[in-house]
């Protein structure tokens, strides 16, 4: 296909993922002319969306919510798994709590009054859901029990999910333009007509009555890391894809769009210490370590240096990237003994890996690479003889299994470490998506400094600020995408048939 093919469309969606995707396929349910472009070569389409593991954070009250997305789930044993609820009230106080109250009402009400609608949608498109068994929920004394707010994830992740939604696209007849770049857009009569984009080392300019940036954040660009996150972020390894490097946010700017977010923060985990620079997706999001809640983390100088039990993953793995990025040499090893190996997921058992294992401490300290051995091995002895209440260890609750004394105490699941062999893990930061975005109405439109919509242009995905600021509860992001998604399409879809 060529630019030529396009012609003058109605809606021109910028991106290839999952908001872009259903931006695109909401607009053609509308019966708008939609064509997308996606920066990367078919291969590698979808942006982060590819990447992610597929969980999916949204309202339900009863299983009978679970089941109408996932019929599987009646052929459980239901009896021994407690899904439990999760209400707009619980969604409300987890994003309150984890931005520390700076999210953006408006779009936060939306994304969370609309987030079962979500799933529905993407059941409709032909994507299917599975209860996240062994991921959210772990079998103790013979009964699962669900926690930190996910019941279900995508099955087959993101790689399912962009080939799902791209037969979607197919079977509606989308046209996709691969290997071209939007780098700046028509801005003439006070709205914005389409875009200037770089095909084969050419400049083109492509028409459209309303466009859709949904082309992710800047995290796959150093420079912008560097000037926004803050120093040692250009180093930083990306978990996710290589062509996410901040042109939807430029060229809307340029034009006069405000800003909106948290501009110096970002969604960034444990990743393996000798990942490649960017996502591979062979791998997929495989490298990423979560289960340190079980275990302990410690730096170059053999010291922990955060409370790994604070929460359920769920609710710190996005903050706590931050923290190894400020440790010395940018790294660190998260050490579980055999009482806890059976709970690690299955990214701790790939083949590509940083793995240490020993019988004795003594052993294990000098096999960490670029950790003190001597501080290593005060601070596994100083944890293990920290004072603990008398209460069992219970992976599914915040079990109160705490120490004592210590310079950081862990909060919870605070096993003393002395069942061998065991086992180690190299891991650096890994970024996944930046926080600072575009500011949009609830409408999906993009809106100047004075706090108006630029006309004719909508935005979606991880490209929009206000929603995330400091942490992130896993699993919202792609709730947003398809929220915002289908919105902005619809947005752009109304705007094109207006003829405003």
């Amino acid at each position: 296909m060529t630019t030529a093919d396009l012609g003058n469309v109605d809606v021109l969606v910028i991106g290839a993922g999952n908001a872009a995707a259903n931006a695109a396929l909401q607009a053609r349910e509308l019966g708008a002319s939609v064509a997308m472009l996606e920066t990367a070569p078919k291969e590698a389409r979808g942006g982060n969306s590819a990447f992610t593991g597929g969980a999916f954070r949204f309202t339900f009250r009863t299983v009978e919510d679970l089941i109408a997305l996932a019929p599987d789930i009646r052929d459980l044993d239901l009896a021994n798994i407690d899904f439990g609820t999760y209400t707009t009230e619980q969604y409300y106080d987890d994003m309150h709590r984890l931005t520390q109250y700076r999210c953006d009402p408006e779009l936060t009400e939306v994304l969370i009054t609309d987030s079962y609608a979500a799933a529905q949608w993407l059941k409709q498109q032909g994507i299917r859901f599975q209860p996240a068994l062994g991921r959210q929920a772990f079998k103790v004394d013979g009964k699962f029990k669900f926690w930190g707010g996910l019941a279900c994830h995508l099955l087959g992740g993101g790689a399912e999910l962009v080939k799902g939604l791209h037969a979607a696209i197919d079977e509606v007849g989308i046209p996709v333009l691969y290997d071209t770049t939007a780098f700046g857009l028509i801005h003439a009569g006070g709205r914005v007509e389409g875009v200037r984009a770089r095909r084969g080392g050419e400049d083109v300019e492509l028409r459209a009555k309303a466009v859709v940036l949904a082309c992710g954040g800047f995290e796959s660009n150093p420079e912008m890391r560097a000037r926004y996150l803050g120093p040692n972020w250009d180093l930083a390894k990306v978990r996710g894809t290589r062509f996410n490097n901040g042109w939807g946010h430029r060229m809307a700017i340029e034009i006069g769009a405000a800003t909106d977010g948290h501009w110096s923060g970002a969604h960034a985990v444990q990743w393996d210490m000798n990942a490649p620079p960017y996502g591979d997706l062979t791998i997929g999001d495989r490298f990423q370590k979560h289960n340190y809640p079980f275990g302990i983390i410690v730096n170059a100088r053999g010291e922990r240096f955060v409370d790994e039990g604070a929460d359920f993953h769920s609710y710190t793995y996005a903050k706590y990237g931050h923290e190894v990025l400020k440790q010395p040499g940018l790294f660190a090893w998260q050490v579980f003994d055999q009482k806890v190996v059976h709970l690690l997921r299955e990214e701790y058992r790939i083949a590509r890996i940083t793995k240490e294992i020993a019988d004795t401490f003594e052993d294990l300290a000098p096999k960490l690479a670029g950790v003190d051995a001597a501080g290593f091995l005060e601070t596994v002895r100083q944890f293990n003889a920290a004072p603990r209440p008398q209460v069992s260890f219970n992976p599914n609750i915040h079990d109160g299994l705490r120490t004592y004394d210590l310079a950081i105490n862990k909060s919870n699941w605070a096993n003393r470490l002395d069942a061998p062999p065991y086992h180690a893990y190299g891991v650096t930061t890994g970024i996944t998506f930046t926080f600072g975005g575009l500011s949009i109405s609830t409408r999906a439109e993009v809106q100047d400094t004075t706090g108006a919509p630029i006309r004719g242009l909508y935005a979606a995905g991880e490209i929009v600020g206000g929603l995330y600021y400091h942490n992130y509860g896993s699993g919202t992001g792609l709730v947003a995408g398809v929220v915002f998604g289908r919105i902005a399409g619809r947005g752009a879809a109304e705007f094109a048939a207006a003829g405003a």
